[in-house]
């Protein structure tokens, strides 16, 4: 009886031992885990700068002028007097049309001219004649009315008379096609002994001014409206209206050596694409550029003056499309951030609200944390939110 309650003693006791050392077990891992450092982070600290605005947009080229040359009479091609393909100025003659149907039409109204003309004086001569005669009563007033009527009539046959000897010559001149404007001309439609006719719905050749050219460029009507917002709101500013520099990347991928200035925007909307036109004027001196030559712009918007970048390591996405970022507060606890970002320039984001300058966001890291706990931060040296770079849509 007695060793059954000694025995019942010594179990309770080493159960309890049992107890107390597992408690004492559990406290310590507990105080190990307490005594754990703060997970190392790195951090960049935002600093607002000036940025400069660029958008890069496609666009081809286009003459400044564009002459299509048509024949203002008929006849048969005498001669090409140039070469396809070649420079031409103002005024050259470019084609001769066969010019006797008209030297004889010049020839006719010269000698109906010089034939009105000796009506006109018999007439003036006779009507002076009956003035006088009307004043003594030898004729009557109708006879010096038809004399003076005839005269006036032969005035008005001369008059008749040089239009036409006008017109022959006009004619005559529109036989030598002469060039309207300077440029670079493409190839004939005709050859030596084609007939014409006048104002006919087919160019004989065409003429396009190269230097200087046309870029049309598109944008959407979306980012024009940003960029009027951001006006307005004070944080963009822009230079002239007009003469916004433009830079050009050739298709080969090489800088054109030439700057372009931005001369109008469309005033109508493509429906279908939601598209405006823009119009870069850029010269052309070494008649590098041809018409329809696709090239990439570089458009300057204009410079906001307090630009804030973050860098897109520390930008993370949310299911349904928005960015946070992981803040460390001035106790080095970690705050999530929900940030407005508009455009990526070079490895960072252009912020647009939810973050301020010199607040700290976590780019190396972020596995390790959550909003709430305490890290140790590391900032990273030469980080590109601190530098001024061009911005490009």
């Amino acid at each position: 009886m007695h060793k059954h309650i000694l025995a019942r003693s010594v179990g309770l006791a080493l159960l309890a031992s049992g107890l107390l050392a597992g408690c004492g077990d559990k406290d310590g891992a507990q105080q190990a885990m307490g005594e754990m450092p703060p997970a190392a982070v790195d951090v960049v600290t935002l600093h607002t700068a000036p940025l400069q605005l660029l958008s890069e947009l496609t666009g081809r080229t286009a003459p400044l002028r564009v002459a299509e040359v048509r024949p203002q009479v008929n006849g048969i091609i005498l001669k090409r007097l140039f070469t396809e393909g070649s420079d031409v100025k103002a005024g050259q003659l470019l084609y001769q049309i066969d010019p006797a149907v008209y030297q004889a039409e010049v020839a006719s109204a010269k000698a109906n001219l010089a034939k009105a003309e000796a009506n006109e004086r018999s007439a003036r001569l006779k009507a002076q004649r009956y003035a006088e005669l009307v004043k003594v009563k030898a004729i009557s007033s109708q006879e010096y009315d038809d004399a003076d009527a005839a005269w006036k009539q032969q005035l008005a046959e001369i008059g008749a008379a040089k239009a036409a000897l006008q017109t022959a010559n006009i004619n005559l001149a529109y036989t030598r096609i002469t060039a309207p404007i300077s440029g670079r001309i493409g190839k004939s439609a005709v050859t030596e002994g084609a007939l014409v006719t006048a104002q006919q719905a087919d160019s004989l050749t065409s003429i396009s001014q190269l230097d200087p050219m046309y870029v049309d460029v598109r944008q959407s009507t979306a980012d024009l409206l940003r960029l009027k917002r951001l006006v307005a709101e004070g944080k963009l500013t822009q230079g002239e209206k007009d003469g916004a520099g433009v830079s050009f990347q050739l298709e080969d991928g090489s800088q054109y050596g030439e700057k372009g200035t931005l001369q109008f925007s469309d005033v109508t909307v493509d429906e279908a694409t939601g598209m405006v036109t823009l119009r870069v004027i850029v010269p052309n001196p070494d008649q590098l550029l041809l018409p329809g030559m696709f090239m990439r712009a570089t458009l300057q918007e204009g410079e906001r003056p307090q630009g804030l970048l973050v860098p897109q390591t520390a930008v993370t996405r949310t299911p349904k499309g928005g960015a946070t970022v992981m803040v460390v507060t001035a106790d080095n606890k970690v705050e999530l951030r929900e940030v407005q970002l508009s455009r990526v320039v070079g490895d960072s984001w252009v912020v647009e609200s939810g973050l301020k300058a010199g607040e700290k966001v976590i780019v190396a890291g972020l596995q390790k944390v959550k909003p709430g706990v305490v890290v140790a931060p590391t900032e990273r040296a030469g980080n590109s939110a601190q530098q001024t770079p061009a911005t490009k849509q």
